[in-house]
């Protein structure tokens, strides 16, 4: 589960692409420019995932494929995925996810609300029942330069609880995957970007120029990023 999409073999794979239809069929995968955040910086290609609410069966569909590769990580003998008593959701786009996840699981949720600002004391509060030691994995949809996780991870830790790995359901390979080993979190991701434009170009919904373009784009951003992107 830790190694990139193109090294598994051709049955795993096959069963995580049909994940790359989906948000296709939603329009989920768009071309143009768009800036996001603090790591997506007129980027060629924008993935919503969040669109998958809007489709019951696709949500419940990935919470079970994300269920399979968790339990794969905790059953291989040298193991890739810690055991974890809650699922954590990543404000706001990992929320869904986490939630569909934990029905499948039969695991508890817990949802880290992000800091408050304005006239209300800045704080961060954690949603739902947990005790110190607890071990969480933290679930979100789209990973870039992890700033979002790595600070999901920071609240937990300050509340007591453990954190080993985080899933996401795409990774742009954009950092995340560095920054948090250097803070002891294994990432793993259902697909990358990178997997999913190839897929689309080879089905023929991506055209020649935006699929150039997207990889030029990947192969420029690709590289080590600072603590704050």
């Amino acid at each position: 589960m830790t190694d990139p999409p193109d090294k598994f073999d051709q049955s795993q794979l096959s069963g995580r692409l049909w994940l790359a239809e989906a948000l296709w069929k939603l329009g989920s995968i768009q071309f143009g420019d768009f800036t996001l955040g603090r790591t997506v910086r007129n980027s060629p290609v924008y993935l919503n995932a969040k669109l998958l609410i809007s489709r019951p069966a696709d949500l419940r569909r990935t919470a079970q494929l994300i269920a399979d590769e968790l339990r794969m990580g905790q059953a291989m003998r040298k193991r890739q995925v810690e055991p974890f008593d809650a699922v954590a959701g990543v404000p706001i786009g990992g929320l869904h996810i986490a939630t569909a996840l934990s029905l499948e699981l039969d695991q508890p949720l817990l949802y880290v609300r992000p800091p408050r600002t304005g006239n209300v004391e800045h704080s961060s509060h954690i949603e739902g029942i947990y005790r110190p030691g607890h071990a969480t994995v933290i679930v979100d949809d789209l990973a870039a330069g992890g700033g979002s996780i790595v600070e999901t991870v920071e609240r937990l830790r300050e509340a007591g609880l453990r954190v080993h790995d985080a899933v996401v359901l795409i990774d742009r390979e954009q950092g995340a995957t560095g920054r948090l080993r250097m803070m002891g979190v294994r990432l793993h991701s259902i697909l990358t970007l990178d997997v999913i434009l190839e897929h689309l170009h080879a089905r023929g919904h991506v055209s020649d120029e935006d699929f150039e373009r997207s990889r030029g784009y990947f192969a420029r951003e690709g590289q080590p990023r600072s603590e704050f992107d």
